[in-house]
């Protein structure tokens, strides 16, 4: 894993509190930034409280950060009945409004990349830019192959730690098939709220897709993917690419938790794409970091 930079220790730290949003009690945390720019709105992954996203948050120089355990995750209740993706939008909207936010740039991974894009579509005036890590466009696209499928039917990994070592270089791929017991210091921040709130989450995008309109989204956005991700299919990116107007993709040299496992390679190469002037036109561009790659897609 990468080391934490030198400039992380002047950082704010992440306050973390409640607030009644749309009906819930939502267990959230806020990161002070750059007052100047709009807050970065991230969007976590299945079973993935705030915790978990502690490492990249640290290594993000530029904006406030705004993230939230969704019902049944972390601090967040179970809620009572079941939700889909445009109910956790509605959700992410009212923790902006209760902490005064009119717009956002918007980072989902991995399940959240289900929500960040139907943030997206759902409230385009409030989400300058986008940002999709190690997520899919839904139903109908490139999945992962059954037997890493049928690993992530169950929240054992987060409960078992033997589990999760037996299972980490096939569900994750990356540096885990390398090292798996890397998976218990990965993974040291879950907390795990009840299997009825994991179960929700998987059902919750059962039957979503967003093949039919990722067209029509206009801002700005950042693809990123892990070269070696066996849950999310690099093919995903690429189609996300080719179908969203103005986007561009970052390969990484790691497998589906870029995010935790390269946390400062991943946070620069959002800070540089959050600090971007939009540009008029859209040209090929490829990085000379070893590491990874950014191709923007032609017009």
């Amino acid at each position: 894993m990468t080391a934490p930079s030198a400039g992380y220790a002047r950082r704010a730290p992440m306050r973390i509190d409640h607030a009644q949003v749309c009906g819930r009690r939502i267990r959230y945390a806020l990161r002070p930034g750059n007052p100047d720019v709009p807050p970065l709105l991230i969007l976590n992954g299945l079973g993935a409280n705030i915790e978990l996203a502690q490492p990249f948050i640290d290594a993000l120089t530029r904006p406030t950060v705004v993230i939230f355990d969704v019902p049944g995750v972390g601090g967040s209740p179970t809620p009572p009945m079941p939700y889909r993706p445009s109910g956790v939008a509605r959700l992410a909207a009212g923790v902006l409004d209760y902490l005064g936010h009119a717009q956002a740039d918007v980072l989902g991974v991995s399940w959240g990349g289900t929500i960040a894009q139907q943030f997206a579509l759902q409230y385009p005036s409030r989400c300058r830019r986008l940002v999709l890590a190690a997520t899919a466009p839904g139903v109908l696209t490139v999945p992962a192959r059954p037997s890493v499928l049928l690993k992530m039917i169950t929240p054992r990994r987060f409960i078992d730690p033997g589990h999760a070592l037996r299972v980490a270089a096939d569900v994750y791929g990356g540096v885990f098939r390398r090292d798996p017991a890397l998976v218990s210091q990965t993974l040291r921040h879950v907390r795990f709220a009840s299997r009825g709130g994991y179960y929700m989450q998987l059902a919750a995008t059962l039957g979503w897709t967003s093949l039919p309109w990722l067209p029509s989204l206009r801002q700005p956005t950042l693809i990123m993917a892990g070269e070696d991700d066996p849950l999310v299919p690099t093919l995903n990116a690429r189609l996300m690419q080719w179908l969203i107007p103005d986007a561009r993709i970052a390969m990484l040299a790691c497998g589906h938790l870029f995010l935790i496992t390269l946390p400062g390679q991943s946070a620069d190469i959002v800070d540089a794409f959050l600090a971007e002037p939009r540009a008029s036109g859209s040209s090929e561009r490829k990085s000379s970091n070893r590491n990874f790659s950014i191709v923007r897609r032609h017009s």
